[in-house]
C-alpha cells in the first residue's frame, strides 16, 4: 500500500497506480451505494419524476420513434409536448436495454439498465476527479479529494439505481472540464478534452452554459495573462469547442428546426453564441504576444458574443422560467425544490439549508483566501471562477449547489491535505490535529444537513434520517402520497384508453404503466396541460365539465394528499377539487373501484 505521508519520492510509482485507486474507491462508492438502496427497494426507477420521464422516452425510442422527434405525443393537450431533453442520454440507456434484453425479458433488462447505468458514472466522475486532484496537489491530496468524491456520491440521489435523469452526466461533464483546464503543464490534450466536454455539456442540457461561459471566459483570462505560453491550449479548448458542438448540434437538432432558438436546449441560440465566441478565441490564439493586443482580442471577442446573445438569443438572457404563466409558479413552481431560491430554501428548510450552500460558500471562501495569500494562485482562480458561478446559480436555483457542492471537493481536498502535513510535522502541537480534523468534517455537504436537523428538530430528527439512508427508495415511495401505489396504476391500465386529468407529479407515473394520455406532467413546455388540469380543479363543478369536455378527458383521477390539490381546494372553496375533498360528487363522474389499497379516486368522465 502506498504511504501516503511520503512525500513524492515515489512520484512516478503513484502516477502509474492512479488508476488502481480510481477503481477501489469507485467500486467502494458503488457498493455502498448498492447496500444502502437495493435491499429496500421497490421499484427500479429512480423515485424523481425526471427518471420516469426519461424511460418513457427510451421506451419511445426503442419502439421506433425517430431519433429526432423530441415529441411526448400522450402529454400534454392535443398535439403532445415537445421536450427539450437531449437524445444523447437516451442511446447509452437504450443499448444497453437492448443489449441485456438479449439474455433476459424486457421489464428485467429495463431494470438492469437503469441499475448500471448511474452506478456505471461514478467511475469517470472519480476519474476525473482524481486527475484533478493531482493537477492541484500530490497523492495524499488525491486520496482525500478520491473520498470526499465517494462520500459525495453515496449521498447524493444522482447516482441511485435507477437515476437515470441527466444531472449525473453533467456532473462527470463538469469534473471533466475542471481537470482539463486545471493542467498546469497547459497541454492541448488536457484542453481539447475540457472543450469536448463542455459541447456535450451543453447538448445535454441547459444548466451547464453558466459552467461552459466561465470555462471559456477562464481559458480567454489565462491567455491574456500567460500569452504565447497558453495559446496552444486555447487553440485546442476552442477549436474541439467549436468543432464539438458542431457536430452535435446537426447531430441532435432535425432540420427543421435550424432557425428555431430555444433557452432550455441546444438550438441555434446557444449554439451561435457558443460557437462565435469559440471561433473568436481560435482566431485570437494566433495573435502576437503583446498584452494590449490580447486584451483588445478578448475584449472584442467578449462583446461579439455579448451582441450575438441580443441580436440572436435575447430572450435566453434571463431565466426561461420567468415566462410560465403565474397560476404555475404558485401552484406548481413553488413546490418544485430544486427550482427554489436560496431565500426560499431558508424559509421552507431551514434544517437542510447548510446541506446546499455550506460546502460550497466555504469552497468560495478558501479559494478567495489562497488567492489573496499568493498561494497556487492559478488553481485556485480557475475552481473559484468554476466553483463561485455554481454558487451564484444555486442562489437563485438551488439544484445549481450540486455543482458547487462538486468542486468545492477540490480546494478543500487541497486544504485538508495541507492541514494534514502540518499536523504530521507538529505531532505535539494538538490545534493542528483538530484543525484538520475539523476541517474534514465540514467539507461533506451531509454533516451541514443533518447538523441542520438536529438544530431544528433534535435528535430525533437525525436518527429518522439516518434511517432513510437505508432503503431510500422503499421509504421515498411511502413518503410519497398513498394515492401512488402500484394499485391505481393497474386500474388505470385496466381502462380502455383515453385522455386522463391527474395532478402533475402523476403524469410520468401513467404514462409508464398505461397506454393513458395525460394532460399534465411536471414540466415547463406543458403549460397548456398543467393549466388545463389546474383549471379543472379550479372551476365549479359545471364549469369543470365543460373544461373536461374541451381536453377530451374520459378518465379524472384525484388525491386528496396532494399538497397541490389541497392548495387548490383552498384557493376556491366551491371548485371541483374542495367539493370532491368534501365528498360531493358531481353526476358526471362515476366512480372506478381501485383492485388493491391506494388513496387515488379515479371516476370515469360521462358528459352528454
Amino acid at each position: 500500500m502506498v504511504d501516503l505521508s511520503a512525500p513524492s519520492s515515489g512520484k512516478d510509482q503513484s502516477r502509474a497506480s492512479w488508476p488502481l485507486w480510481v477503481g477501489f474507491y469507485s467500486f467502494a462508492a458503488i457498493a455502498f451505494i448498492a447496500l444502502l438502496n437495493l435491499p429496500g427497494a421497490v421499484d427500479y426507477v429512480g423515485a424523481d419524476n425526471d427518471d420516469v420521464m426519461r424511460l418513457v422516452e427510451v421506451r419511445d425510442l426503442l419502439a421506433g420513434q425517430s431519433w429526432f422527434d423530441l415529441m411526448q405525443y400522450r402529454l400534454g393537450l392535443s398535439g403532445g409536448t415537445l421536450m427539450h431533453w437531449s437524445r444523447l442520454v437516451d442511446l447509452p440507456i437504450a443499448l444497453l436495454i437492448r443489449l441485456f434484453s438479449q439474455m433476459v425479458p424486457v421489464q428485467q433488462a429495463e431494470a438492469l439498465a437503469l441499475l448500471v447505468w448511474p452506478l456505471s458514472l461514478v467511475v469517470p466522475l472519480m476519474a476525473a476527479m482524481a486527475v484533478a486532484a493531482r493537477r492541484i496537489g500530490n497523492a495524499v491530496t488525491e486520496h482525500i479529494v478520491l473520498l470526499l468524491t465517494m462520500v459525495f456520491c453515496i449521498t447524493s440521489n444522482r447516482f441511485l439505481p435507477g437515476a437515470i435523469d441527466h444531472h449525473n452526466v453533467q456532473m462527470v461533464l463538469a469534473a471533466i472540464m475542471a481537470a482539463g483546464l486545471l493542467d498546469p503543464a497547459r497541454r492541448w490534450a488536457s484542453h481539447a478534452v475540457a472543450g469536448f466536454a463542455a459541447a456535450v455539456a451543453i447538448a445535454i442540457g441547459a444548466e451547464t452554459t453558466p459552467l461552459v461561459a466561465v470555462a471559456c471566459a477562464a481559458v480567454g483570462l489565462l491567455w491574456l495573462v500567460e500569452g504565447v505560453a497558453y495559446a496552444a491550449a486555447m487553440r485546442a479548448f476552442s477549436l474541439t469547442l467549436l468543432l464539438s458542438l458542431s457536430a452535435l448540434f446537426f447531430a441532435t437538432v432535425p432540420p427543421i428546426r435550424y432557425g428555431v432558438v430555444t433557452c432550455d436546449s441546444l438550438s441555434l441560440g446557444f449554439y451561435a453564441i457558443v460557437g462565435i465566441g469559440a471561433a473568436a478565441l481560435f482566431a485570437a490564439s494566433y495573435l502576437g504576444a503583446g498584452l494590449r493586443l490580447r486584451a483588445a482580442a478578448i475584449a472584442a471577442t467578449g462583446a461579439l458574443v455579448l451582441m450575438t446573445a441580443v441580436v440572436i438569443a435575447p430572450q435566453c438572457l434571463q431565466n426561461p422560467l420567468n415566462e410560465l404563466d403565474p397560476l404555475l409558479k404558485t401552484l406548481w413552481l413553488d413546490g418544485v425544490i430544486e427550482a427554489q431560491s436560496f431565500y426560499r430554501q431558508l424559509q421552507v428548510d431551514p434544517e437542510g439549508f447548510g446541506g446546499f450552500y455550506a460546502v460550497g460558500f466555504f469552497g468560495v471562501c478558501v479559494c478567495l483566501f489562497r488567492i489573496l495569500g499568493r498561494d497556487r494562485v492559478r488553481s485556485h482562480a480557475i475552481l473559484l471562477a468554476l466553483l463561485g458561478v455554481s454558487f451564484l446559480v444555486g442562489m437563485v436555483q438551488v439544484r445549481g449547489t450540486t455543482f458547487s457542492n462538486l468542486y468545492a471537493i477540490l480546494p478543500l481536498g487541497l486544504l485538508i491535505s495541507d492541514l494534514r502535513r502540518h499536523a504530521n510535522d507538529q505531532p505535539e502541537h494538538l490545534g493542528a490535529g483538530l484543525l484538520f480534523a475539523l476541517t474534514a468534517i465540514l467539507s461533506v455537504p451531509s454533516v451541514w444537513a443533518l447538523g441542520g436537523v438536529f438544530f431544528v428538530e433534535g435528535t430525533a430528527g437525525v436518527t429518522a434520517r439516518m434511517k432513510s439512508l437505508v432503503g431510500s427508495s422503499q421509504m421515498t415511495q411511502n413518503a410519497t402520497v398513498v394515492c401512488d401505489t402500484p394499485a391505481a396504476y393497474a386500474t388505470l391500465a385496466s381502462l380502455p384508453p383515453t385522455t386522463v386529468s391527474a395532478p402533475s407529479d402523476m403524469g410520468p407515473e401513467i404514462l409508464r404503466f398505461t397506454r393513458h394520455r395525460v394532460l399534465a406532467g411536471p414540466y415547463h413546455r406543458n403549460q397548456g396541460g398543467m393549466l388545463t388540469e389546474l383549471h379543472i380543479g379550479l372551476a365549479e363543478p359545471d364549469e369543470a365539465a365543460a373544461f373536461l369536455r374541451g381536453a377530451g378527458v374520459g378518465i379524472l383521477a384525484f388525491c386528496p394528499d396532494f399538497l397541490q390539490s389541497e392548495k387548490i381546494a383552498r384557493m376556491k372553496p366551491d371548485g371541483l377539487y374542495a367539493e370532491l375533498l368534501k365528498g360531493k360528487v358531481p353526476a358526471y363522474l362515476t366512480p372506478v373501484p381501485i383492485n388493491g389499497p391506494s388513496g387515488l379516486q379515479i371516476f370515469a368522465v360521462k358528459l352528454p
